[in-house]
């Protein structure tokens, strides 16, 4: 073979192997569009079967409603319910002689928790369940004021407790799992007035 022969041969075999990295690469990013057409329907899918809920106080009573109004392909709704501090107050920074972030934790903070012990509320009264739902079924939990905490001292301690949260809204995620999908985790603002809240925003869906 000449020198001419061994050109052409080593130009053939570059072109082929260029034209194998471009088939590659081709089919790569055919693969990669692909998983992500597919990452987003099933996000699209998700979000559109996202639980319907409502839930709704009945102070005259210590209970709150939970009602599932569906999708009902979803089947059976598992849903356990925490209630969520007035604001985050972990990034609170403790002052000399004050509480500790421990102490702070164990607070609900809040005007009601769920009653210990009753519902599957665990012993501070934050979270409840879970507990399953049919679509168009409802269930009710037994809600207590919440405790005021020990450094509220003085005969107006629990005064003081009750006029800060005598009007606020009880902040709750709703952590929802219906087999054969990804979970859900929605945010509700029950206000005291008996109105019912419906589902709210999807947080790290």
């Amino acid at each position: 073979m000449g020198i001419g022969d061994t050109s052409i041969a080593a130009l053939s075999a570059a072109f082929s192997g260029l034209a194998a990295f471009g088939a590659w690469k081709a089919s790569r990013e055919a693969n990669e569009t692909a998983a992500s057409v597919a990452r987003i329907e099933r996000d699209r899918w998700h979000d559109a079967l996202t639980p319907q809920l409502r839930l709704k106080l009945e102070r005259s009573d210590g209970l709150l409603y939970v009602r599932f109004d569906g999708p009902a392909q979803l089947g059976r709704l598992s849903v356990r319910l925490t209630v969520r501090d007035d604001f985050d107050r972990s990034r609170v920074r403790s002052l000399a002689g004050g509480p500790t972030p421990e102490a702070i934790a164990g607070i609900v903070w809040g005007p009601y928790r769920f009653r210990p012990g009753i519902d599957g509320a665990d012993q501070l009264g934050r979270s409840a369940g879970p507990f399953p739902l049919e679509a168009g079924d409802r269930t009710r939990l037994a809600l207590d004021p919440s405790v005021k905490p020990t450094w509220y001292e003085g005969a107006d301690g629990e005064e003081r407790w009750r006029r800060q949260y005598q009007d606020a809204t009880i902040r709750l995620w709703a952590d929802c799992e219906a087999e054969g999908h990804r979970p859900w985790r929605l945010s509700f603002g029950v206000t005291q007035d008996g109105q019912w809240a419906q589902t709210g925003r999807i947080v790290g869906s």
